[in-house]
């Protein structure tokens, strides 16, 4: 290590205790759903930090019994100034693993749990192959659901960072907000907003290929134009090669709605909101899209109430499917045409789309812990979206906000 950083690190550490209990928690998973596995090994740098507490580039290796490993491509001056392990190692190729783990006393196993996701294709052929005695069984449920359950310190983290959230959105962008802005603009005095309320600049998305960067401001049409993102709101974006933010020529006009869906990272833990502005006063709100957000927040409280310990994801999102179709919301109901997505909320973290979904095939029961971002919104054809996205914490009394309790559309003066 070099000394000169030994006690120049003034940067927040994850506690061993918290990181034991996230191992524990890795275990009894596995022991659940990959029971043939003896431990399981990570490759996602974001997986990585939330097992040893630093963001480096390497391998975590967790067995079923005995201490962990962390091998180090790169970062591990930094992994010891930061992670509290006591196996920390180089390696340089995967045929390294095997030997350095039979030294460390931790010798891999016949069948080992495996985060699939975490490598390329490439990548993975060449573990496989150096690794030829053992048998890889997909882990990456397990660390999914590890991950959805958070701990009173994580929660005190997504908590900050809803509450500077809100405060953005609700109340220090609107007095900033004119007609005729056009999005691009709009995006950079909120990235501004965010960076002086503690926002670390960077939103992360666990599925393969997505991103995203700060979210979607889009005016008027913008928010049904067609999306590559697998969320409801659409956007035209800066550019076809940068479709995020918005558009420096769609300028936001009187009589449309304004929708700004974004996230905020605080600490590495994010907040998902959307909240939607209105330019003109609120008598000027055609009654059918008064009607349209007004029913999203009714779904929105309705769902809120019931992010218990026990609820079923599926079951939620039936009802509210069955729901919008009766009321005759279906057209639009979480996207128009091929934006529309199949989901009502999802878990949110480390990254922006975690467990769990609130969505067919989500049939285990939530527990007290996670977090989800609940987003009902509508599309209307020639108008835009409107609707509304807050975080909560599912509780025994239902779901907590973390993104403040204002809802409406805030009307901007002309």
């Amino acid at each position: 290590m070099n000394v000169l950083l030994q006690r120049e690190n003034f940067l927040e550490s994850v506690s061993l205790r918290e990181l034991e209990n996230r191992w524990n928690r890795c275990r009894v998973l596995l022991k659940d759903n990959v029971p043939e596995a003896q431990g399981i090994i990570v490759f996602s740098r974001l997986n990585i930090y939330y097992l040893c507490g630093a963001f480096v580039n390497g391998i975590f290796w967790l067995p079923l019994e005995g201490q962990p490993v962390l091998f180090c491509r790169r970062g591990q001056e930094r992994a010891e100034l930061e992670a509290p392990l006591e196996n920390i190692l180089p390696f340089r190729s995967y045929k390294d693993i095997e030997g350095a783990l039979r030294d460390a006393g931790s010798p891999l196993p016949a069948k080992v749990a495996a985060e699939m996701n975490g490598l390329s294709w490439s990548l993975a052929a060449s573990l496989t192959a150096a690794l030829s005695r053992q048998e890889f069984l997909a882990g990456d449920r397990v660390l999914a659901m590890a991950r959805g359950t958070k701990s009173v310190w994580e929660l005190a983290k997504l908590q900050e960072a809803g509450a500077r959230h809100a405060r953005c959105l609700v109340e220090l962008l609107p007095a900033l907000l004119r007609e005729e802005m056009n999005e691009l603009a709009i995006a950079h005095i909120l990235s501004a907003l965010f960076f002086e309320q503690g926002h670390h600049g960077i939103l992360r998305m666990g599925a393969y290929g997505e991103e995203v960067f700060m979210g979607h401001i889009a005016a008027g049409d913008s928010g049904n134009y067609p999306s590559v993102f697998n969320g409801p709101l659409g956007l035209r974006g800066a550019h076809a090669a940068v479709p995020h933010m918005g558009s420096g020529r769609k300028f936001w006009r009187r009589g449309e709605p304004l929708a700004i869906d974004v996230g905020f990272n605080f600490e590495g833990y994010q907040t998902d909101k959307t909240q939607v502005y209105w330019l003109g006063s609120r008598t000027t709100i055609p009654a059918r899209v008064q009607a349209a957000h007004d029913f999203c927040i009714e779904v929105q409280d309705w769902l809120a109430d019931r992010l218990r310990p026990g609820a079923l994801p599926s079951e939620l999102w039936r009802h509210v499917l069955a729901w919008a179709d009766k009321e005759g919301w279906a057209e639009g109901f979480m996207g128009l045409g091929r934006n529309k997505v199949n989901f009502v909320g999802h878990g949110i973290g480390l990254a922006i789309d975690e467990y769990p979904v609130l969505a067919k095939g989500f049939d285990l029961p939530l527990e007290q812990g996670m977090v989800l971002a609940i987003e009902p919104k509508i599309g209307i054809p020639h108008v835009g979206m409107v609707g509304v996205e807050n975080t909560f914490a599912v509780t025994q009394g239902g779901g907590q906000s973390l993104t403040g309790d204002k809802y409406e559309m805030i009307c901007i003066p002309g």
